[in-house]
């Protein structure tokens, strides 16, 4: 996926003058609040279950160079194979030689953010092998050409009506030419088209919410079943993972599911959870012939013992970005690349470099809304102030940022002529607001003036508060 980070202001501001957009974000923004809210509410145990699953995952990043050797000793014992890729160009070219083994020349694939970022359907398509997107929010952008805006509702910017014109322009050749304006009318067409598609393609690829250690088990979670029918039905199923996806046993994974499900949809556990272990046995008729699991590494292990390694905690439920005024204003395209949202200001930097994704982190109010909803007790908002500071430190910040941080650090250094300089600037500010004491515009706020009024300061500076009332 091609890295647009950089031009993330740019994008955010033509987010934010979209019409079509800001009616998409309207619809989805409140439910997932409201469901989350109301799971966590009639589950009592919700905060020991967070704990309990970050324990988890805490204890597995400490020792993951164990849990993943377990873990592929028992897929082989299991019948399956695992390849390990160091970043996405191996991970692109392991699952073309499975596709080229099985001549492949159609590929389903369940919704897989790894997938995403690795680029497996450009990398295959590239080679002449057709892949179906079979997650309907995955297959509608499909259509549309476009990255996923989410990670758990690839389509959650776009419109009833944008997705009706996509389904009569791209199923006519089906013979499906009526525009369909009902939800429950598109989700049956969409259905019926995608059910052949299944039966056709040789290979499947999902991805992997979870990789269970104790059994050599991949753990999907879905709402629709595809994922299902992209493993079971053809004759090879690769799952495309990564590494810290691994957990020690299915007790484990059943405590992670437990904040899973409401964290993301607000739903006690998804329709549906699969696990599969290895491929179809002698005497089974049902399951694909041969199982691979690729692991994905691609900058993940060089985390580790540092102050970003909580990241890895993450389990993707997407509740961060849910909650977050920045994401829920513009959207996940803004973002620039696989993950938006808080998880994606401070994971794409990790992984792709301060200098191309070092953005995002900047849009941050530190509200601490993202911390606060994270199942996995993520401190979001601390790491994205490191990110500020790797990005001050190496340069990369603008020009006029460095010199206003510059000057202000000059005059925090000294406090005498630094609450001078505030109380003139409060005095000189009080003056100069208009008649209900606000500014429609100020030098170097335009940011902010730019979509509201800012109150000019009445009082005093706030250390002189400070000290009154002490």
């Amino acid at each position: 996926m091609e890295v647009t980070t950089p031009d993330f202001k740019n994008k955010a501001d033509t987010a934010l003058a979209d019409g079509d957009l800001q009616d998409a974000l309207g619809l989805f923004k409140y439910g997932f609040l409201s469901k989350r809210a109301e799971a966590i509410a009639a589950f009592p145990g919700f905060e020991k279950s967070r704990d309990a699953a970050k324990d988890i995952k805490d204890r597995v990043l400490a020792n993951l160079d164990h849990y993943l050797e377990r873990y592929e000793a028992k897929v082989l014992e299991q019948g399956g194979h695992v390849h390990w890729a160091r970043d996405s160009a191996e991970a692109c070219r392991i699952v073309h030689d499975l596709c080229r083994e099985e001549d492949a020349r159609t590929v389903t694939k369940s919704k897989s953010m790894i997938g995403e970022e690795v680029g497996v359907n450009e990398a295959l398509e590239a080679a002449g092998i057709e892949v179906v997107e079979t997650d309907l929010g995955e297959y509608i952008i499909q259509l549309a050409g476009e990255p996923p805006s989410h990670i758990i509702g690839p389509a959650v910017h776009k419109t009833k009506d944008q997705v009706s014109d996509l389904f009569v322009a791209h199923h006519a050749k089906y013979g499906k030419t009526e525009r369909l304006t009902v939800p429950a009318d598109m989700v049956a067409e969409a259905r019926e088209v995608l059910r052949g598609r299944y039966f056709e393609a040789d290979v499947g690829i999902t991805g992997a919410n979870f990789l269970i250690a104790e059994t050599g088990s991949s753990v999907i979670v879905t709402n629709e079943g595809n994922g299902d029918l992209t493993q079971v039905l053809p004759r090879t199923h690769i799952v495309l993972t990564s590494l810290e996806k691994i957990v020690p046993t299915l007790d484990d994974a059943a405590t992670l599911l437990r904040v899973l499900g409401r964290s993301a949809t607000g739903q006690d556990m998804s329709a549906y959870t699969t696990i599969s272990t290895g491929p179809r046995r002698p005497g089974e008729e049902d399951g694909p012939e041969h199982y691979h699991v690729i692991l994905l590494d691609n900058g993940r292990t060089g985390l580790l013992g540092t102050p970003f390694q909580e990241i890895l905690r993450c389990i993707r439920c997407g509740a961060c970005m849910n909650h977050c005024p920045i994401y829920t204003a513009i959207g996940g395209h803004a973002y620039g690349w696989v993950y938006p949202g808080p998880i994606g200001a401070a994971l794409s930097p990790a992984l792709i470099g301060i200098a191309a994704a070092g953005h995002p982190a900047n849009a941050s109010t530190f509200c601490g809304r993202c911390e606060s909803v994270c199942p996995m007790r993520i401190a979001l908002p601390k790491i994205m102030r490191h990110w500020r500071n790797k990005e001050f430190e190496a340069g990369l910040a603008p020009v006029r940022w460095r010199v206003g941080l510059g000057l202000w650090a000059w005059l925090a250094r000294r406090p005498r002529l630094y609450r001078l300089a505030g109380r003139l600037a409060i005095v000189v500010l009080a003056m100069l607001g208009n008649r209900k004491g606000r500014f429609r515009r100020l030098p170097f706020a335009a940011g902010w003036t730019g979509g509201r009024d800012l109150p000019a300061p009445e009082g005093g500076t706030f250390q002189s508060l400070w000290a009154a009332r002490r």
